[in-house]
């Protein structure tokens, strides 16, 4: 299936789509009427969503430019792409600081968002109504202990994301910043190198967000008319206050 066989049918990209955010918002986009092109270093899981919902599947490393080259070729026509391929990695002070995690971070982030982005925005422009949605976190917004290296590189993808939204004033091309708090998927598991015990502490106590909760709201973005530009939203569970405050830090 190629995304420019059906003309008429708007294309949508969605990034780190193997779980999370990024699957359930290619869900919800396909169910909108997409045909939505999933991206993520693990194919199996790809190719099996991408056959559910009857979009597109191709691995993916962001941090990888021939692996985007390879992605994006034959993408002729892109109205909607999911900057979602993210993660963090450890809780260590910045006197402990593994340069390796932050790297993994920065380049994941950071630059998978530019390289996307970069990638895809003349095929945006061209579409005459693109979006961009880019998702940050609220550690985009203010530090909390032990994450230097991660909400350093949120913070550093939320103004690339917002000065983006300034350089394309004027174009056919609309911007928005996901930023959610505490939503229970593989995040956390990863962060902690696959020790599931320490990823679900995280969320005992308290009802934290699913992916699903995510992506309603960012096909409600994608179904806005092409004046209306929803620039930033912020997306928190009730039992959280800010990125330091929940119900089980008080």
């Amino acid at each position: 299936m190629s995304a420019s066989s059906d003309s008429a049918r708007r294309v949508a990209v969605v990034t780190g789509a193997s779980s999370g955010i990024g699957e359930a918002t290619a869900r919800t986009l396909a169910a909108d009427g997409y045909l939505v092109v999933v991206g993520a270093r693990r194919l199996d899981r790809i190719a099996a969503l991408a056959e559910e919902i009857g979009g597109i599947g191709r691995a993916l490393d962001v941090t990888d430019t021939d692996s985007i080259a390879a992605f994006v070729a034959g993408l002729d026509r892109v109205d909607v792409l999911v900057n979602n391929a993210g993660g963090a990695k450890g809780l260590a002070t910045v006197a402990e600081a593994v340069e390796e995690d932050w790297r993994w971070m920065w380049e994941t982030n950071v630059l998978g968002t530019l390289r996307m982005t970069k990638a895809l925005l003349p095929a945006l422009i061209a579409s005459g109504d693109g979006l961009i949605v880019t998702v940050t976190s609220i550690a985009a917004l203010e530090p909390y202990d032990n994450g230097a290296g991660y909400t350093s590189a949120k913070h550093a993808q939320a103004l690339l994301h917002r000065t983006l939204r300034l350089e394309l004033l004027g174009q056919p091309v609309r911007l928005t910043e996901i930023l959610p708090g505490m939503v229970e998927t593989e995040f956390s598991v990863v962060r902690f190198d696959g020790d599931q015990e320490r990823a679900d502490a995280v969320y005992a106590g308290l009802t934290p967000l699913v992916a699903d909760d995510v992506a309603e709201v960012i096909s409600f973005v994608a179904s806005r008319p092409p004046h209306v530009n929803l620039d930033e939203i912020v997306i928190k569970p009730r039992d959280q206050a800010n990125a330091r405050r929940n119900i089980k830090t008080g």
